[in-house]
């Protein structure tokens, strides 16, 4: 029986560029288009979004893991600079940070399992 949602499948790849584009689209409405944060809730949010598109990503290229985490770290730190251009929103190198911890978890989540449970040949 063949998965739907094989690793790599159009299924994958449909779900992370949606990710994509919501990520970018809250990261440059305007604060007051935003429910309000406290207090380092703003960097949790940061982490678990590059969680979730580190996870989609590698789903989507299974065998890409370097490029996608990278990439994804990129596309953060180029959301930064657009915000910081925006006018009603800030760059923040603690954002792209936060950005980098959530690729990281996926980064040695994904490392761990490849050397605990080989690939298939």
């Amino acid at each position: 029986m063949k998965l739907i949602l094989a690793p790599g499948s159009t299924a994958w790849r449909l779900a992370f560029f949606a990710a994509v584009i919501a990520v970018l689209v809250v990261s440059l409405l305007p604060p007051s288009s935003l429910p309000p944060m406290g207090s380092g809730w703003d960097k949790a949010q940061h982490a678990s979004a590059y969680v979730v598109l580190g996870l989609l990503g590698l789903a989507a290229w299974p065998r890409r893991a370097g490029v996608v985490l990278i990439a994804l770290l990129a596309f953060g730190a180029g959301i930064e600079v657009l915000q910081g251009l925006s006018g009603w929103r800030t760059a923040e190198w603690g954002d792209l940070l936060a950005d980098a911890i959530g690729l990281a978890v996926v980064g040695l989540a994904y490392t761990q399992r490849h050397r605990l449970v080989p690939a298939a040949t």
